[in-house]
């Protein structure tokens, strides 16, 4: 099976509760990979969402949109502020 990580949305920044920590997620690849070694928890429902939201991207199953919205779901329930920026 082919993965696409490369699909693009609209940036979203996510700033953690650390000082001066923040990233910048504007695709499937950087989204699981702040899901997986960045996220403050990793048990909640929004969180498994995202997670799920990016295996459906990478497979063709959902827009980079839906992956979009979860994250910023997953960040409410986190704690972690998020800026959404639209172009």
């Amino acid at each position: 099976m082919k993965f696409d990580t490369s699909t693009e949305f609209d940036q979203v920044i996510l700033i953690f509760k650390d000082p001066g920590r923040r990233l910048i997620v504007r695709t499937a690849q950087q989204a699981a990979k702040a899901l997986i070694k960045d996220w403050p928890s990793d048990d909640g429902e929004e969180f498994l969402c995202a997670v799920k939201a990016c295996l459906d991207v990478m497979t063709g199953k959902a827009s980079s949109n839906e992956l979009r919205n979860a994250i910023l779901r997953a960040a409410n329930e986190a704690g972690v502020a998020a800026v959404a920026a639209l172009h």
